[in-house]
């Protein structure tokens, strides 16, 4: 049985359709993200799980209950979940002990007990040393720990977490990834996490559910996500990637300059004529010279139209031979070619994903 399942949940405010047909099961345990652009309603599906907002369709269950439908809700204090807002909303006028173990107060807790968890989970956060400073006295990432070890000392049975690192500069927002994925591993308490940032929910999650104007686009792990997305929207929304139009002919898909079979792409169905698959920029490799085609590669003569170094790696744009939209292409930082400049690119086929 899965813990918490949602089905076919939908939230209109008057007309306007937030959530439309919402379907989601996480596991025992499970980190799930929901990502999307601003708007795309997964901060309202987060507040629905917590009980803050009922659905206008639809239901939620939490250990086979049903907790939430339109003609009843449960009250989110009554859920056995804790949630962490952007905000931290973290008590000014208390230590960082006093704060973590608030919760443990509140359910009345002996005062040794209280202090004992307390203290395991600042050690595992990290906070030890600063539990009798104030939240004034601490850094950014610090009060994010803090608000960590407040949500998961009280054991929750869910875990919610509305875009917690929005307030971070990168380099913290960074590390902060890899701790929230950290205390996910010891604990593993099954977590919802709302992030509009990729990145973050590819190092935190152990599935992505990808949002778009208040439906799901696609739920899968991180890898098959970005490696074979299913729609156009997916493909463009997690990292950057080109998409290359072309037309089916009998067993061959005909691209611009170059051609695959048909049974060479990822295709979950019937091709169409109209093809439109999706290859990411580092699948895409430049040569000086035609270094000649191999087993699932095709090269193809092309013109560096325009580039940027943003020293991890280049970014090229190329035309390609009678086509008019540049393909773009990662190249290495020592792999250097000159705006105008004609290369060869090689182009790894096997990459190549047919798009919805």
């Amino acid at each position: 049985m899965s813990k918490l399942v949602l089905r076919n949940v939908s939230r209109t405010f008057g007309s306007f359709s937030a959530v439309e047909d919402f379907n989601l099961a996480l596991e025992e345990g499970e980190l799930v993200s929901l990502l999307g652009p601003s708007g795309c309603g997964k901060t309202t599906t987060l507040r629905m799980i917590a009980g803050f907002m009922a659905p206008t369709a639809g239901t939620i269950e939490l250990d086979g209950e049903v907790i939430s439908s339109p003609g009843s809700s449960l009250p989110p204090e009554k859920r056995q979940m804790s949630m962490i807002f952007q905000s931290y909303a973290i008590w000014p006028n208390m230590t960082v002990a006093e704060n973590v173990g608030f919760g443990l107060t509140v359910r009345k807790l002996k005062g040794d007990e209280v202090r004992s968890r307390v203290d395991e989970i600042l050690e595992v956060v990290q906070l030890g040393a600063l539990r009798d400073r104030y939240p004034a006295e601490l850094s950014g990432g610090q009060q994010q720990r803090v608000a960590l070890a407040r949500s998961i000392v009280v054991k929750p049975s869910v875990l919610l977490l509305d875009e917690p690192l929005s307030n971070l500069d990168a380099n913290l927002r960074e590390e902060m990834r890899f701790e929230i994925r950290r205390l996910h591993d010891e604990f593993r308490i099954t977590t919802v996490y709302v992030t509009h940032d990729q990145a973050e929910a590819m190092v935190t999650s152990d599935r992505i559910a990808v949002m778009n104007r208040g439906r799901v686009e696609q739920v899968d792990a991180p890898y098959a996500l970005y490696g074979r997305p299913k729609t156009r929207f997916v493909a463009g929304f997690i990292g950057r990637t080109n998409f290359i139009e072309g037309k089916a002919n009998g067993d061959e898909v005909h691209f611009g300059g170059f051609s695959v079979s048909r049974q060479s792409l990822h295709s979950e169905g019937a091709l169409p004529q109209d093809v439109l698959v999706s290859i990411r920029p580092q699948s895409i490799h430049m040569f000086k010279q035609d270094p000649g085609a191999g087993s699932g590669r095709r090269c193809v003569q092309a013109s560096v139209q325009r580039r940027a170094y943003v020293g991890e790696y280049w970014d090229y744009h190329v035309t390609l031979p009678g086509t008019a939209q540049p393909l773009r292409v990662t190249a290495r930082p020592q792999e250097v070619f000159q705006v105008n400049e004609p290369v060869w690119i090689e182009i790894d086929t096997t990459q190549l994903t047919v798009i919805a």
